[in-house]
């Protein structure tokens, strides 16, 4: 009797083990008792990494979030002084600030493929090496389509790197993925929040150049170049073993998953109310009254609120089977905040600041998703391509309709209608999305 009860869990236990692992168990019950050591490293991973090893993932982990953004928000705070360095015009700059998702969407796709082929790490090590050369050469180029091509340097390794973060913490950490992914989306919130503050002043110690304050941001992508350099071979390996382990991964029919779309919108509506917020409310609480240095305080404040929250939130999200409880709470955050915005944008501007940073948070948790959405490492790397790309394409609209309606209504109105409406479907979308199934189930 006492052997028929465990069976079940016993195949439980092996269905959601990798076929890596699995493998390694049955090698462990078929071995004599003295290889009991030699059994439990291989099952342990498959290259058994030593603790250095890990510790250095770690560092180029978030040394490469710190990267992801700086050369986003750097622009945004000089912007001005780009356009009339560069006799560019309005036009042109409105299209320079959509460039960002619309590269994360092309470029992203490639990352897959590259991963395969060089490892993970490789593909970082390459990502951050395009972002120090494309910060380097873009304040320099003395012209505006050098500009926009430099800074499509840089943002095609911002968006290769993007998608292989998951991946990696997938393959380095697979017990751990709800704190590292926290770990390194909370160095990604402090890099966008740290050029955003820093900049200006910054520049003005060098001497008052643009040139220089953009391209200064080029040695911290530098920096996170270093740790990814003996991790390169290892990497690659780990490439070639995870597309032999799951040779399967390359049929995988991920647009057939409705978990894969659900995944895709949450995080593409998230994105949309993050570049809305980051190019439109400050200039909401200006023209309900606030003075313009009030008005970049609250969006540093809403910006901020994501660094510690960036840690918390995936904690507790890898906890739980199911993760529409924590979507139904970002959101609702989401909508009292721009309720707030509606009836009284000044008088409880701190209160929507806080609110809408806490619903910003919804990044974090889809990176987290990513991570659990899958069984093994070749189908996070899709699952990751997929979402983010797709999700980077469905947020290009937004902050130009935003724009659109601003100008046309004369008002605000409309424009926080619309954010608060976009609010609903991420809801349904993070509530599909956060279902305790893989998309191996679904495909």
């Amino acid at each position: 009797m006492p052997e028929d009860e465990t069976q079940p869990q016993t195949r439980t236990a092996t269905r959601a083990q990798s076929p890596h692992t699995a493998t390694a168990t049955a090698s462990a019950m078929d071995s004599p008792a003295p290889q009991t050591a030699q059994t439990a490293q291989t099952a342990s991973g498959p290259a058994g990494p030593a603790p250095w090893v890990l510790r250095l993932v770690a560092v180029g982990l978030v040394l490469t979030a710190l990267n992801l953004r700086p050369a986003i928000t750097s622009l945004g705070a000089l912007l001005e002084e780009v356009r009339d360095g560069l006799h560019m015009s309005g036009s042109v700059a409105g299209v320079l600030t959509s460039v960002p998702p619309l590269c994360f969407a092309v470029f992203g796709i490639m990352a897959p493929r590259l991963a395969r082929r060089f490892g993970p790490g490789a593909v970082v090590c390459a990502g951050m090496v395009a972002i120090a050369a494309g910060l380097v050469i873009r304040p320099f180029v003395g012209s505006t389509a050098g500009f926009l091509a430099a800074s499509a340097l840089a943002l095609m390794g911002i968006a290769v790197s993007n998608i292989l973060m998951p991946v990696i913490v997938k393959r380095w950490f697979p017990d751990r993925v709800g704190s590292m992914t926290g770990l390194y989306s909370m160095a990604l919130a402090l890099g966008t929040a740290l050029a955003a503050a820093v900049t200006v002043p910054m520049t003005d110690a060098l001497g008052g150049s643009w040139k220089a304050g953009l391209g200064i941001w080029a040695v911290l992508a530098a920096v996170a170049v270093l740790p990814w350099i003996p991790l390169m071979r290892e990497g690659r390996g780990a490439g070639q073993a995870t597309a032999q382990q799951h040779g399967d991964a390359p049929a995988l029919r991920i647009t057939r998953s409705r978990t894969a779309w659900g995944l895709a919108c949450f995080f593409g509506l998230q994105a949309t109310a993050a570049y809305i917020a980051m190019g439109w409310m400050p200039q909401i609480f200006r023209d309900a009254g606030v003075s313009a240095g009030t008005a970049g305080v609250l969006l540093a404040v809403t910006m901020a609120m994501g660094v510690p929250l960036a840690f918390v939130i995936p904690r507790v999200a890898a906890r739980m089977k199911n993760q529409g409880p924590i979507v139904v709470f970002l959101c609702a955050c989401g909508l009292v905040g721009y309720a707030g915005l509606y009836f009284a944008p000044a008088e409880g501007a701190w209160a929507w600041a806080l609110l809408l940073g806490i619903a910003n948070c919804a990044f974090p948790l889809a990176l987290t998703m990513i991570g659990m959405r899958s069984r093994s490492g070749a189908g996070v790397v899709r699952l990751s391509a997929f979402a983010q790309s797709t999700g980077y394409l469905i947020s290009i609209p937004g902050p130009l309709l935003v724009g659109v309606l601003y100008q046309h209504s004369g008002g605000w109105g409309l424009p926080i209608a619309l954010m608060a409406g976009l609010m609903v479907p991420q809801m349904v979308a993070g509530i599909l999305a956060g279902r305790d199934r893989t998309i191996e189930d679904e495909c």
